[in-house]
C-alpha cells in the first residue's frame, strides 16, 4: 500500500495537485470541530458544512470524544484558540459510531491474541491507566457528545468567550441535529 501512495504523491505534486489546497494555517471561519475518525465522515463532514480546505481544524479520534482534559485532542484545541485564532468549538458525534458499546475487556483479549503479554498490560496499568475509562465506549451518544462538550466549557484554560456546540450528523445524510 505505502509503495502505491508514494506513487501517487510524486504525481500529485508533479503535477501541482496541491495548488487548489493552498491556504494559511489560520482556520478562516475561526472554527475547531472534534470529531470522530470514521472513514464515512472524511468527505461528508466538510460537504455536510459547508466546509472547503482552510475553514477549520479538524480534530479527529475514535468516538470524537476528549478523554483527559490535559490529552493531546484538549492540547490541539488550545493551541487553536491561543494560536490559531479558533472562537468556537463544534464536538461532532456521529451515528452508528463504532467506538460505541466497545467493551475493553474484549479488546485485551484482541490484543492477547495478537501477541501483547499480560506483562505489558499489568505495565500499563502500573503507570496508572484504567483500561476500563481508556479503552470502552460509550451507551449514549448524546451523553457523550454533550461530556465532551461540558469537558472543554470549563476548562480551566479555555476562556469564557469561546463557544461550544453538540452536534450529531448523520453518517448516511449529513444532517445535523444541534444537542448542546
Amino acid at each position: 500500500m505505502i509503495d502505491e501512495i508514494l506513487q501517487y504523491n510524486q504525481a500529485f505534486v508533479e503535477n501541482k495537485g496541491y495548488e487548489k489546497y493552498i491556504t494559511s494555517k489560520y482556520p478562516n471561519k475561526k472554527v475547531a470541530i472534534v470529531t470522530c475518525m470514521d472513514t464515512r465522515l472524511t468527505e461528508l463532514l466538510p460537504a455536510a458544512l459547508g466546509l472547503k480546505n482552510g475553514d477549520a481544524k479538524i480534530i479527529k479520534n475514535a468516538g470524537g470524544i476528549i478523554s483527559h482534559p490535559f490529552g493531546s485532542a484538549m492540547r490541539s484545541l488550545l493551541i487553536g484558540i491561543y494560536e490559531l485564532d479558533v472562537k468556537e468549538i463544534l464536538v461532532i458525534g456521529h451515528t452508528d459510531c463504532g467506538a460505541m458499546y466497545t467493551d475493553s475487556k474484549k479488546m485485551i483479549e484482541k490484543m492477547k491474541a495478537q501477541g501483547i503479554t499480560e506483562q505489558s498490560i499489568d505495565m500499563i496499568k502500573y503507570y496508572g491507566i484504567n483500561f476500563d475509562a481508556w479503552l470502552s465506549g460509550f451507551m449514549d451518544l448524546d451523553v457523550s457528545v454533550n461530556k465532551t462538550v461540558d469537558m472543554i466549557k470549563k476548562h480551566p484554560l479555555v476562556p469564557e468567550e469561546i463557544k461550544v456546540y453538540g452536534l450529531i450528523i448523520d453518517s448516511v445524510t449529513g444532517e445535523l441535529t444541534k444537542i448542546a
